[in-house]
Formats: C-alpha cells, structure tokens, sequence
C-alpha cells in the first residue's frame, strides 16, 4: 500500500478567506511608505497593503487557532491558546514567549516590552528581544477582570487597564506600581482608544455607552450612547474632522462629531456579523473594518455630510459553502453558493477577478424602496441548494439559474452584471408546498431545465423566462421528488433522476417518455451518466445503450458531489466519510484515494482538468488541489479493496507574487549556511552544479591562483596638491630637487627626439664658451621647427572640428 496520501492530487491554495473574528492590526512600513493590515485566519494570518488590499505575506502555521494580533514597527505577535509567537518577515517565527497558565486574549507592543493578558488575570510583560518575562502582575477575575488594554500618549511606562466589572486602572510597568484607579461607570469596559488629544481616551462600555474622559483630570468630557448593543471597536479620525467611530455586534457602524457632540452618519450593514475591528489610517480618511464574515473593507470619506462609501473590500462568504462548479470553458472561476445566502466567484488567476453577485431579493423594487417596518432580513431569499450556469449567451441574457431552501420560484443570475436577474421561474398551477429541488441549463444557454419535490420537471426560456413545457403525464415526471436533471450536448434528450429509484430518458423537444432504471443522482459527460446510490454504491450508465457499464463501492457515507474528467476517464467522488476518490472508467477500478480533516460538500474538476476545486463542512474557502498528471508521469495502479487511505493536508493561502513582499525594516543580509552533517561531509546547498562542483578540485585551484611575487604597495601619489597651514590658502612650493625633475620631464614630453635630449646633455655638461652657444643657437632652431609643427597641427584641427561642428548643425 502507498505510505504518502494522494497521487494525483496534491494541495494548492485556498480562495476565499480572508478575516475572522479577530481585530486586526494595522502597521506602518517606513522603508516602503505604506500601510499593512494583519488579519487572523485560522492558525495563520494575512499581511494585506491598504492601498490595494492584495495579500503580500501569509505566516506560518501556529499548532492551535490565533486568538490575538499585535504589531509594532519589527515583528508581528500572535497568540494562540497560551503560548505567544513573534513572527519577522510577516512569515517566520523568530521568538516564542511561554508563561501563561490560560488563553491569553489582549496584546500590547510597547516599545522593547510586550504586554500580554490571559483569561485568568495574569497579565505579563515580556522583554521582545530575549523572550525573558519582565513583570508578572495578578488580578482576581471576579474583581478585576481585564478586558481592555492600552498605553496613553506620552504616559511613559504607563498602561492602562480596563475591566469587565467597570473600573479602571493606570499601571507603571517599570516600577510595577499602581498609579490611579478610576471607579468606571457601573458598565464593562469593551474597548480603550487613544485620542489625538493628549490624556484625553474614549472607553467603549457593554451597554453601549462611549465615554470621552480625560485621565489626567479624572473628567468626563462628553459621552454618546449608541443603541446598537456593546461597544465592540472604537477609532478616532487623525486627518482634521474630529470623528470617533463605534463599531457594533450587528455590524452597524457609528460616527459622532466631538465638536458638535452628536451623531453625523452612520453606515448601516457594513458588515454582516459583528465588527471585530475599526482603524483610521494615520492622517488618510480612510477607516478599515474586519469581522467575522470574512471580509476586509477599506471605506473612504468624501461623501456630503462626513459620509463614508466603500472604497475596496476582500468578501469571501461568511457561512460555509454548500455547492460549487467552474464557469465557462477555460476554468479560471469557480461558482460557490453559501449557506450566507450569497453566489460568489472565485478566480484562480488573481484575486481582483473575484466577483460577489450578492444575496438574492424577493422583491428588487421593495428593497430600493425599504418601506417602513419591513426589515432587512425578510427581502433576502434563503441560501441556495442547487445552482447551474452557462456561458454560452451570457453576454445577451442571464446564464445562472438557481434553488433556494424551501422555495418553489427559483431565480436567474447575470455573471457579467453581478447581479440578480429579473426572471423567478415558478410553474403554473403548483402546489403550495412544493419546492425546486435539481436545475440544469442546456449547452446553447437558451432553456432551464428545473424538477421540484412534487414530481414536475419544467422547461423555461431564459431570454423572457415564459414556461416552455414540462415532462410526463398530468404533467408529473416522477411519483416523488426529483432529485437530478440533466441535459445532452446536443439538446436531443434529457434526464431525470427521483426518489422513486427511477432514471427516465425524454426527448428535449417533444417531451416523451424512452425509458426508465433506478437510481438518486446523476452527472452527464461524454454519452455517460454518474449515478450515486443511496446504498453509498455509484454506477455509470451509457447514454446510448441506457445500460450500467460500471458499478463502484467503497465510500462509507452518502456521496455529496462528484465530476468528471474532460476526457471522461475519471470520476472523482467526495462522500461524507471524509473520502475523495478518484475512479477509473476503462478499467474499473479505484486509483486514487486520501482523507481530509472535514468533510467534503462539493468537488468540481477544471474543464482543463488543471485544478480540483473541493468545499468542506464548516469551512469558508474553497480549496484548490493541482493535477499532478499534468506536470509529469503519475503511476496509477488499482487499489485493493481494503486501502487504508493517508490524510491530506488541506491547502492553505499563498501570497501574491506581484505583490509587493513585506519585509522588516532592518534586514540582515548575512548568509547562514545549513547546519554540517558530518566531519568527513559536506553540506550543499540548493546552488546550481557549477557553483559547489569546484570544491572537489580545491587544492588544483589554491595551487593554481598561488602569486609569484608578493604584492607590491603602488606609488604614493598625492590626490591633493600641497597646502601650508594658515588662514589664506596657499600651494607649497615645490623644493629644488622636485622642480629640476618637473622641468626634466616637461622637456622630455616636449621634445621626444634623441637630439633634443642630446643638446640639453651638452648645454649641462658645457657651462662656458662657444659650444654652448652654438648648441642654443641649434636648440633655438629646433625649439622654432617644432612649435611650427605643433601650430600647424592645432590649425588642422581646429578646421576639423569646425566642419564638424557646421555638419552637425
């Protein structure tokens, strides 16, 4: 048996998530001049530049989910159950602190301090650099429970400390004494945000109360009182307005005016579960939120009236997906429905392709309208239990249509608008407690196929969505619900599949009945029909000959989702018993297999057969898995029957390489070889051949390169001309021997010629008397026929570079 996992498939990315429950944490690169935001997800967390919100960095894995976020100017702090990590680079773990006895649930970087709190009132500062704990202070969780944490401006070694109970303490970390404590306001402390105004701080209360109070004075200032529930994230704006921010469980936001002391706007489902987080960047009017419901959004004020209007968001769905499918033919988007209610697209390519197309409405005009006592909730149509799309005639049309949970109406979809179409495809004359169960539209993209739970299999028209027909006699295909419709490439015959353990074969055109077998669920490719049974068996039926070509047993738990190849040679199946296997057509048998940690909903395979797209219970991505059959020879054997399959890790998040890579501020360059194996061994690295082959041939080269003389100091050659000291600049003459070598070389380069230099022998040699006169006489002469030539050759120049000159111009 294989000891590894799959062979086939090998884990890739996830899409789609993106926050958590976590408040994030914005930091500031210097070296870059741009913003950050860290977001918890899961064991890891996300780094995200504010001005394009593309993901730069994804941590390592931590062994248990983050419970916090930190950030200072260097490094990242998570905390996850009751040990705290430091991340550098946004990616590696380069300090762990461990001391706490719980969870810990606050952080606060201070300078080279680290301020943590735990569930049981142990708060800790620790030294960042050595890891070593500084001052452990204890606190009695049914006096003192900490709940908020923050350091006041210019307050050094100073921290403040709110309770759940409602008071207030300052600390002195340095000296571990306590320096004040404020009594509170009979409320929770939530939330402590710094103002831009010295000692003055805003307390968010539980019963959603803000308290603007002023810490050195012991004065409250002004208060507001939202009603919206707890306060869950306060934030001041530091770009001129003086605006405080409130963020809420219901995922409302509030913006109150400290000047003129009241409300001025409020953003009303900024966020679908509550706001974990609310950050204005440093002197931007930009406010940035996370929540629960996966979503990062960037909102930006230049509306009339103080407003704010999204400026750019990172939404993945906020409940787990049920069903997925790729769209179009080149198999870069991926269809997901939620349990949220939301169609979404995700694109493998990069992640400004990603397409939200909402929730769908029961009523567009009342949702424009929000009439009076009409709530939010009740214009929304339930989460989607099955969808189909088509690209063919999506640019003339809708091409998605789609079921809803306990509905009868099903709605259309417009991919390229994004938004919902104006079709509800409902048939005439149905009984009221029937609902659409299985929907398929055709290859040209011209008609939806749709069977509900009382039998019915309609035919619409998607272009003006009128009812074209339907199936059966007394217009009921099946005597229970339908569970599967399927259409043929050609339009020539359709097929349903019902709980009364019947496939029936139609006519698309004349809707008449050919024939009928047994079976729950069915997938068409290539003239042949996947079947999944309830007995947890699969079998294939061939279009042409409506017969069973080949049965398949081996799953443990009801089959979910399954799909084709492109080619039809495999059929990969995902069944509740945390199984995805892989099953070959031409020799019948299982050749692949591997686990997961949850169990799979949906699989879709790439029409490229690339990528295989799954959706898991109780998660929010939809997790992508590469074909290794397409990178290179994969030996498929035929399992046996009693194949113990391994576990496969799911995919995790990967950074964008076009984005720009955060990294710290103070980088050290300094190359760290790996760690050496042995005495008598080498340790190589992942350099190419023809850098480490050398080493073999060390001594040759050593003995090669040896230097025959040793090196010899070049000649002093002053850079500077020689001064004398003094307060006017003045160049040091040259001493007698300097000068009569200048001159000596000056005649030299002068006069090159043997003669010259054999006058200027004579004329040393010959103080006195004829000779010497006769040789200046010379001298003179040659002196004139050389200062001739060197005119003559200036002339000739000078005329070149004039006709240059005027050729040029």
């Amino acid at each position: 048996m294989p000891v590894g996992g799959s062979a086939l498939f090998s884990g890739f990315r996830v899409l789609g998530l993106y926050s958590g429950h976590v408040p994030h944490a914005l930091r500031y690169h210097q070296k870059h001049r741009e913003f950050y935001v860290v977001t918890a997800v899961g064991r890891s967390f996300h780094t995200y530049n504010v001005n394009r919100l593309g993901i730069v960095a994804v941590s390592n894995s931590l062994p248990d989910d983050i419970s916090c976020v930190a950030a200072d100017r260097m490094l990242v702090f998570a905390a996850a159950g009751r040990d705290i990590s430091a991340f550098a680079r946004n990616k590696e773990v380069v300090m762990r602190y461990h001391g706490h006895r719980q969870e810990v649930r606050l952080l606060l970087p201070l300078g080279d301090q680290l301020i943590s709190a735990d569930a049981g009132g142990d708060v800790i500062v620790w030294d960042v650099q050595g890891g070593d704990e500084y001052l452990r202070l204890q606190f009695d969780s049914a006096s003192f429970s900490v709940s908020a944490m923050m350091h006041p401006s210019t307050y050094l070694n100073k921290v403040l400390l709110g309770s759940s109970q409602g008071a207030l303490q300052l600390w002195n970390i340095k000296t571990s004494k306590l320096v004040f404590t404020f009594p509170g306001w009979s409320a929770g402390v939530t939330s402590l945000q710094q103002s831009p105004a010295v000692d003055v701080v805003g307390v968010g209360t539980a019963t959603g109360r803000i308290i603007i109070h002023n810490i050195r004075l012991d004065e409250t200032l002004m208060s507001f009182t939202q009603d919206w529930g707890p306060i869950s994230s306060l934030a001041f704006r530091t770009d001129g307005p003086p605006i405080v921010a409130s963020g809420s469980p219901q995922g409302h936001i509030a913006f109150w005016d400290l000047e003129r002391r009241q409300l001025v706007t409020q953003l009303r489902n900024a966020h679908s579960t509550a706001v974990a987080a609310a950050t204005f960047v440093h002197r931007e009017p930009l406010l940035v939120t996370n929540g629960a419901d996966n979503a990062i959004k960037v909102w930006i004020f230049d509306q009339e009236g103080g407003g704010a209007r999204l400026l750019r968001s990172r939404q993945g769905h906020s409940a787990p997906p049920t069903t997925i499918h790729h769209h179009g033919n080149d198999g870069k988007n991926i269809l997901s429905a939620g349990q949220d209610g939301t169609l979404q697209s995700f694109s493998t390519v990069h992640e400004r392709f990603n397409k939200n197309l909402g929730h769908g409405s029961i009523n567009k005009k009342k949702e424009k309208k929000k009439k009076k006592g009409l709530s939010y909730e009740e214009l929304r149509l339930p989460a989607i239990t099955a969808f189909s799309s088509a690209a063919a005639r999506q640019s003339d049309w809708d091409g998605i249509v789609a079921c809803h949970r306990g509905r009868l109406a099903t709605t259309t979809w417009n991919y390229q608008r994004c938004t919902m179409g104006a079709h509800h495809l409902q048939p005439p004359a149905a009984r009221g407690n029937a609902i659409a169960t299985a929907v398929d539209i055709t290859s040209c993209g011209n008609f939806a196929v749709i069977g509900s739970s009382c039998g019915r299999v309609d035919v619409y028209n998607l272009q003006s969505g009128q009812h074209r027909g339907c199936y059966g006699n007394d217009e009921k295909a099946h005597s229970g619900a339908v569970r599967g419709v399927a259409t043929e490439t050609l339009n020539q015959m359709t097929f349903t599949a019902g709980s009364d353990w019947l496939l029936k074969f139609w006519r698309f055109k004349t809707n008449s009945w050919l024939h009928a077998n047994s079976v729950v669920f069915l997938f068409p490719v290539s003239g042949m029909l996947a079947l999944a049974l309830d007995d947890f068996t699969l079998a294939v039926v061939d279009i042409e000959t409506r017969r069973v070509v080949r049965k398949f047993a081996g799953h443990h738990g009801n089959v979910n989702d399954m799909t084709f190849s492109p080619d039809g040679r495999w059929l990969v199946t995902a069944a509740m018993d945390c199984t995805i296997r892989t099953w070959d057509l031409p020799s019948g048998s299982l050749v692949d297999c591997f686990l997961v940690a949850m169990a799979p909903v949906g699989v879709s395979l790439s029409p490229t057969g690339d990528f295989l797209a799954t959706a898991h219970v109780d998660s929010l991505g939809v997790y992508l898995w590469t074909n290794k059959s397409l990178c290179g020879p994969v030996g498929l054997r035929p399992l046996p029957a009693d194949h113990q399959p391994t576990e496969e890790t799911l995919p995790g998040v990967t950074a964008d390489e076009s984005e720009q890579e955060v990294t710290s501020e103070e980088v050290d360059d300094a190359y760290r070889s790996a760690e050496q194996l042995g005495a008598e061994l080498v340790t190589l690295s992942l350099l190419p051949e023809s850098r480490w082959k050398s080493l073999l041939h060390l001594d040759v080269i050593k003995r090669r390169n040896k230097p025959v003389a040793p090196p010899a100091a070049p000649a002093a050659a002053p850079f500077f001309l020689p001064t004398l000291p003094g307060l006017t600049p003045r160049f040091a003459e040259p001493t007698p021997s300097e000068q009569e070598t200048q001159v000596q070389l000056l005649l030299l380069l002068l006069l090159p010629r043997r003669a010259f230099i054999s006058d200027i022998y004579i004329l040393t040699r010959n103080k006195g008397g004829g000779a010497s006169k006769r040789t200046l006489l010379r001298l003179s002469s040659r002196l004139e026929a050389g200062w001739a030539e060197l005119r003559a050759s200036f002339d000739q120049s000078l005329c070149l570079l004039t006709y240059a000159k005027s050729a040029l111009l």
